[in-house]
């Protein structure tokens, strides 16, 4: 039995089948420093709300599935040190060590999808990692889109990875990718990452139509909706090009590997962009909370 707690506002909405949008909870405890991660958590929740869904951030907290947090347990989980990163490989060694742990795009795929929960919000996505070709440091999350049955709203995958690499993987593994509203991939932080995109769609419901047909002819996997970051927000791909650069040389200089990677350069992009960096990636989530809850609520409706 899958320990599987859900909170009041999301047991009430699957009750009512009112749409609900599954939102990570790494960006809390790896992606932002205290306590603009917390402040942001609650924002896309509110975002959620707003545009008619109801969200359910999950993460595992003393060997329960939580499916929805608390306002207390949101802090509790914005304050706490050591929290283990959770992916499809230590997610149910977690759950069964009694463990906490933070979810990534792949875990709260897995999870969402156990919970009946078929869209979910993040900032951008893992993918392959420069010099992949001799450190083979792939992201979980691109297998976990080929397999796992849900809509993925991010600002396409997050710059400092080899983007046209991840974009290949994807097409191998045949998962949908659909710009929004441009015929051009973003690149996180960018609205432009030169790469075209396979698909476009330009509204919620053509998007929630594309992800039932996929189950009515019975094709694995979700679909990655490649989102831009508003253009008020963006810090265009040719700034961000040499800081990238830089990052990527000290944590080869420094030894950081595996899991480590992504929040060591998130960091020092950060610092390198003077915290822009931040308000850019709040303004990517709260964008594409605002999409997911659309999609969400033409997915139940067309339901019935």
């Amino acid at each position: 039995m899958i320990p599987m707690h859900f909170s009041p506002e999301v047991s009430d909405a699957r009750s009512l089948g009112r749409p609900i949008v599954a939102l990570e909870s790494t960006i809390i405890t790896h992606g932002m420093p205290w306590p603009r991660n917390v402040e942001t958590a609650r924002l896309v929740e509110e975002e959620v709300r707003a545009h008619g869904a109801v969200p359910a951030t999950i993460a595992v907290m003393a060997g329960q599935v939580h499916v929805g947090l608390s306002r207390d347990q949101l802090e509790q989980l914005a304050q706490a040190k050591d929290v283990a990163k959770l992916s499809r490989a230590d997610l149910a060694a977690c759950l069964a060590q009694g463990g906490t742990g933070a979810t990534t795009v792949a875990a709260t795929m897995i999870l969402a999808k156990l919970a009946g929960i078929d869209v979910f919000a993040t900032g951008g996505i893992g993918g392959v990692h420069r010099g992949a070709e001799s450190s083979l440091d792939i992201s979980a999350d691109l297998h976990e889109l080929a397999q796992t049955a849900v809509t993925v709203v991010a600002a396409g995958a997050k710059a400092i990875l080899d983007l046209p690499k991840t974009f290949e993987v994807l097409e191998t593994l045949g998962v949908p990718v659909i710009a929004v509203g441009q015929d051009e991939l973003p690149a996180f932080w960018s609205r432009r990452s030169g790469l075209r995109a396979p698909l476009r769609m330009d509204d919620p419901a053509t998007i929630a139509a594309a992800h039932r047909m996929r189950a009515a002819i019975g094709l694995p996997g979700g679909q990655l909706v490649a989102n831009p970051v508003p253009a008020e927000h963006e810090i265009p791909a040719e700034e961000l090009a040499p800081l990238i650069a830089q990052a990527l040389l000290e944590a080869g200089n420094q030894g950081i590997a595996a899991k480590a990677v992504t929040p060591f350069l998130l960091a020092r992009i950060y610092d390198l962009t003077g915290g822009r960096s931040l308000e850019t990636n709040i303004a990517l989530v709260l964008n594409n909370a605002r999409l997911a809850a659309r999609i969400a609520a033409e997915m139940r409706s067309a339901q019935g």
